[in-house]
């Protein structure tokens, strides 16, 4: 069974960057290791602070329109609400050796 997920990611700015992927760790890393060019590569986003997992990719990307079409206010509420600290929440997925 698949599970997709919508997630955000920022950078020290906190210039924020909203996405579906159907692997979250996979995908962080791409971002962390600027292995796709654009958006997060052009302003260092590499920080994943919120995510939502749901069962289908309807149901993520339906969510992740919803995400991107509110104002900035609103998403830093979410993300505030679920993550006050703004941590990484992906700071130990990876070995010291894929971080390097």
């Amino acid at each position: 069974m698949h599970e997709y997920c919508v997630y955000i990611m920022t950078n020290p700015s906190r210039t924020l960057y909203t996405g579906v992927t159907n692997n979250l760790e996979r995908r962080v890393y791409e971002h962390k290791k600027k292995l796709t060019s654009g958006f997060t590569e052009k302003y260092n986003i590499d920080q994943l602070v919120y995510y939502e997992v749901f069962p289908d990719a309807p149901s993520a990307i339906s969510r992740e329109k919803q995400i991107k079409g509110w104002k900035r206010a609103k998403k830093l509420d979410m993300i505030e609400a679920e993550n006050p600290g703004w941590h990484d929440l992906s700071a130990d997925w990876y070995s010291e050796q894929d971080s390097s």
